[in-house]
């Protein structure tokens, strides 16, 4: 099994697969050292070199645009106080075609930046995209990629910048990683701070809600604030795994008072 295989196992490692199985049938200090550092620019790095080549093919953690569109879609509605477009950002995009996807399919004007840690995999898909000419279904919705730690999203957005963060595996990634459970914390509330009154976070993950609610909740505060507000859906089951996701929103501003 290559690296790509055994790391895409290892994202459901909470699931029916557990990490030290995986060790103990690869003995690769390479999927270990990979799996290990998923909070580390240059493990993507290494991760997107290695896999790339001349026939690009998108990769999706988890699963694609088809199965989340249900859930993105509907959030995506006309702005009534202003002209400004919907800002929706897909956190650590890697080289999923989500991004790409909801530029296509919303009707409504969206801007959509896919923003990764990794400069190669935002220049893979800078490429693809251009290569591909894809259109998006509103005339005046725009697409854009940008090399982003997401630690400084909101150095980079400010405050009430975006209207939706789609996050399919980042947290995951970083929660699952040895040194990452802290960093986490911090790009959930980097999340909230960035997002305007209505705005949403959407996380997908297959972490049980009896774990991920209340961790949400939790992380999702600075000090002296109420618990973010979070509500679960189930996605369904995809090889023996089961998805859900997490829609995370700031509590009112009344309740901040």
């Amino acid at each position: 099994m290559s690296p790509l295989s055994v790391l895409r196992v290892a994202r459901r490692s909470l699931g029916t697969l557990t990490l030290t199985s995986i060790f103990a049938r690869q003995q690769s200090s390479l999927t270990t050292e990979l799996i290990e550092n998923m909070d580390k620019k240059a493990t993507w790095d290494r991760f997107y070199t290695e896999n790339s080549s001349s026939n690009f093919k998108n990769f999706e953690w988890f699963f694609g645009f088809d199965s989340v569109r249900d859930f993105v879609l509907p959030l995506l509605q006309p702005q009534t106080r202003t002209a400004t477009p919907l800002h929706v950002l897909d956190m650590g995009c890697g080289t999923s075609a989500l991004g790409p996807s909801i530029y296509q399919h919303s009707s409504v004007q969206v801007t959509v930046t896919c923003a990764d840690i990794s400069p190669i995999a935002v220049r893979l898909m800078r490429e693809h995209v251009a290569a591909k000419a894809i259109e998006p279904h509103h005339p005046l919705s725009m697409l854009g990629f940008l090399e982003l730690d997401c630690r400084e999203m909101f150095a980079h957005f400010g405050a009430d910048g975006l209207d939706l963060i789609v996050d399919k595996g980042t947290t995951d990634a970083l929660l699952r990683s040895k040194d990452g459970s802290g960093k986490a914390g911090h790009v959930v509330r980097q999340c909230l701070r960035t997002l305007r009154g209505s705005g949403r976070l959407l996380q997908f993950s297959d972490e049980d809600p009896d774990a991920r609610l209340l961790w949400l909740e939790t992380e999702g505060r600075e000090p002296g604030e109420r618990p973010a507000q979070v509500a679960v859906q189930e996605v369904g089951e995809l090889r023996g795994v089961r998805y859900y996701c997490y829609q995370v929103t700031s509590p009112p501003v009344a309740e901040l008072l």
